[in-house]
């Protein structure tokens, strides 16, 4: 068994809990088995380094001959119960003939002064849907990007969404792209704060940012945009 250090860590939509044993969705549990979530954890803990096979395989299943078979289920049982898939892995990264890693925004958060997770953030490009996780999310042409738009006009590493749920703040930065960042007709110049339903242009390309906070009652759920 894993020795577990008594945080929450958060990612995505996501919090592991490493008191209760717990994969989160939001407020809802998901099933994990034991040795999943001990594998899920230890990635996390190591993120971004790669795992080998037979560093997980000493930790997953110590003094235990198992062999690559048993890694992969415990692999694909944790990309199923966190959305994630190895065509386009958004948490956990496969290096062939090597290992695995964990590759998404992580964040911690101790229990004992840990705010509640009010604040639920995503962006609508299309007809797809990224959520946004805690910290930093990076949007451009890049695959390895938090949110991947494949589109000319976007640079590889566009701009930068900034999620802060305990300050119910969203961010916005250029990362110097070639074709700029705009919010409605403004070009973006260093870190502007969004409000919900607020458009952004990354070249020819127009996404919307959605905010909506699980707290209020349900009429005033999402976070009222000012009086322009």
């Amino acid at each position: 068994m894993l020795r577990l250090s008594g945080v929450r860590t958060r990612f995505g939509r996501f919090t592991v809990d490493s008191d209760t044993r717990q994969l989160l969705r939001n407020d809802a549990e998901v099933h994990l088995s034991p040795k999943a979530f001990d594998l899920l954890w230890a990635l996390l803990q190591e993120r971004p380094r790669v795992l080998e096979k037979t560093a997980l395989h000493a930790r997953i299943w110590p003094e235990t001959f198992v062999v690559d078979a048993n890694l992969n289920v415990l692999i694909g049982e944790i990309r199923r119960a966190i959305d994630d898939t190895p065509q386009k892995p958004e948490f956990i990264r496969t290096v062939h003939g090597v290992g695995y890693a964990f590759c998404g925004t992580a964040a911690e958060v101790r229990k004992d002064h840990a705010p509640p997770t009010t604040l639920f953030s995503w962006v609508v490009w299309k007809d797809k849907t990224f959520p946004l996780s805690e910290g930093d999310n990076v949007i451009g042409r890049d695959p390895g990007c938090g949110i991947w738009l494949d589109a000319p006009g976007v640079s590889r590493r566009h701009a930068c969404l900034r999620l802060d749920s305990a300050r119910r703040h969203v961010a916005l930065e250029d990362l110097a792209s070639t074709n700029g960042t705009f919010r409605r007709r403004s070009r973006v110049q260093g870190e502007i704060s969004l409000e919900d339903g607020d458009q952004i242009r990354l070249g020819p390309v127009q996404i919307t940012v959605r905010l909506w906070v699980s707290d209020q009652a349900p009429e005033t759920r999402r976070i009222r945009r000012k009086a322009k």
